[in-house]
């Protein structure tokens, strides 16, 4: 598959990538775990089915420790006793914020439910990754980028 738009070399869309790489650097330190904003961003791209985001952050997670059980089972993460009840309450979280379009919105039990396990801040930077692992979902997906080639860490000095 070849990409419709180079976004590195397009002057436009390298500086808007700079500034959300750059927004999402912010997130990392409201105290969610980094395993699990990673399953986050694995869940939703598998839901926009964008294969670079799938790329990147299954690598990234196996290469920060995550177990192939746990990467393999995130689609299935309601039947896998795998995952703490933490985690599954940021994935049913992610689920509904990747799925606006459905109509339901993210149901105030699911809201109550990931409030039980994260503060405000930690609930404010869950969101604000479910935003934006969508908004690099959109992005890939609509220029067709092609996923496979990613190295761990590749982008970490990209901002």
């Amino acid at each position: 598959m070849e990409a419709r738009l180079n976004v590195f070399a397009n002057p436009t869309a390298r500086t808007f990538l700079k500034h959300i790489v750059t927004a999402g650097h912010a997130l990392k330190d409201a105290g969610v775990p980094s395993a699990t904003l990673e399953l986050v961003n694995i869940r939703v791209s598998q839901i926009n089915g964008c294969a670079v985001c799938l790329d990147m952050h299954t690598k990234d997670a196996a290469a920060a420790g995550e177990t192939p059980v746990r990467l393999n089972l995130v689609a299935a993460w309601r039947e896998a006793t795998v995952f703490t009840e933490a985690e599954r309450a940021a994935l049913e979280l992610a689920e509904h914020g990747a799925r606006l379009a459905d109509g339901t919105g993210v149901p105030d039990e699911v809201w109550a439910n990931a409030a039980k396990h994260y503060d405000e801040g930690q609930l404010a930077a869950l969101v604000a990754q479910i935003a934006l692992i969508n908004t690099f979902n959109r992005l890939n997906v609509i220029t067709r980028q092609p996923a496979g080639d990613y190295r761990p860490g590749q982008y970490a000095t990209f901002a």
